[in-house]
């Protein structure tokens, strides 16, 4: 992660917080370094920016990463739903892909 470039989208929410692609960058870049960081961002596109589909997929593979799956089914059904109600059938494609991956697994062995 470049610091540099974490620090120029840092600027661009501060002169501009309700930019969602803004929002979205940030918990990109922390997303590796900083998980539980980049998740209050993507809690934020969820809970202000709803129709941004492309958190869903990123944030539902993130909570499960995180040991929520509960969290991650929810947010990858939310996502499926909105994609559809948008016509990006792109979105809600890989999001059904990712989800029916995601709800293969057994959480309850780990």
């Amino acid at each position: 992660m470049s610091q540099n470039r974490l620090l120029q989208l840092f600027q661009f929410y501060k002169e501009d917080p309700n930019d969602p692609f803004t929002i979205y960058a940030i918990a990109t870049e922390l997303r590796i370094s900083e998980p539980q960081k980049a998740m209050e961002y993507y809690e934020k596109l969820l809970s202000e920016h709803e129709r941004y589909v492309g958190t869903y997929y990123h944030a539902a593979s993130l909570y499960a990463e995180l040991g929520q799956p509960d969290k991650a089914e929810q947010t990858y059904k939310k996502g499926m739903l909105i994609s559809r109600q948008e016509g990006n059938m792109h979105a809600f494609a890989e999001l059904q892909q990712a989800y029916n991956k995601f709800a293969g697994l057994d959480y309850e062995d780990e």
